[in-house]
C-alpha cells in the first residue's frame, strides 16, 4: 500500500511539474476564437487598400488609423462578432471589421534583403528588395521563406519577414 501511495505521489509530482514547465515555456495557450473557429493570434492579411482602424469593436468607435497598403500583413489578437483587434508591424493595435483581412499570406519586408535561388546565403541572389515592400507568401522552412515580390520569386530569410510565425501559426 505505501507503495502504490509513493507512486502516486511521485506521479502528480511529475505531471505538475511538466504543467509547470509548460506554463513557463509558453505563457499564452493557444486559443480557437469562438466567432472565427481560427487561432488568435494569427497572421492574416489587409483585403482592401483602405482600412479603417478604430479604437474599438464597431463603427460608433472614432477612426485612428487608415491602412492604405493591400496585402500588409497584420496580427489578429483579439475577435468578436465581426470585429477584430490588430496588431500592425509597428506595433500599433485597432479594430477592424472582420470582413476586410483575408487569410491570405503576405509578409512585410523588415530589412532590405537579397532575394535568393535557393533556401541558403551561399546561394545566387536573384533581386535585392527594399524594406517596407509587401510580398506574397507562399512557403516557410527552417530559417527561410519563399516569397513573390514584384515579378521576382525566392528566398529570403525568416529573421527579415514580419507577418511569417505565431506560436499557433508555422506557415
Amino acid at each position: 500500500m505505501k507503495f502504490l501511495v509513493c507512486s502516486l505521489l511521485w506521479a502528480c509530482l511529475i505531471l505538475t511539474g511538466s504543467a509547470f514547465a509548460t506554463a513557463e515555456a509558453d505563457p499564452e495557450p493557444v486559443r480557437i476564437s469562438q466567432f472565427s473557429g481560427k487561432p488568435v493570434p494569427r497572421f492574416e492579411s489587409l483585403r482592401y487598400s483602405a482600412v479603417h482602424g478604430r479604437r474599438g469593436p464597431s463603427k460608433d468607435h472614432e477612426i485612428v488609423w487608415r491602412y492604405e497598403r493591400q496585402g500588409m500583413p497584420v496580427l489578429v489578437v483579439k475577435e468578436t462578432r465581426g470585429w477584430s483587434q490588430i496588431r500592425d508591424a509597428d506595433g500599433d493595435e485597432t479594430w477592424v471589421q472582420t470582413r476586410m483581412l483575408s487569410d491570405s499570406r503576405h509578409a512585410l519586408l523588415l530589412t532590405k534583403a537579397v532575394l535568393r535561388k535557393r533556401p541558403n546565403e551561399l546561394s545566387r541572389g536573384i533581386a535585392s528588395v527594399q524594406a517596407g515592400v509587401v510580398a506574397e507568401l507562399t512557403e516557410c522552412e527552417e530559417a527561410w521563406c519563399r516569397i513573390k515580390a514584384d515579378r521576382f520569386k525566392g528566398w529570403v530569410e525568416q529573421a527579415d519577414l514580419w507577418g511569417v510565425e505565431t506560436r499557433t501559426d508555422g506557415l
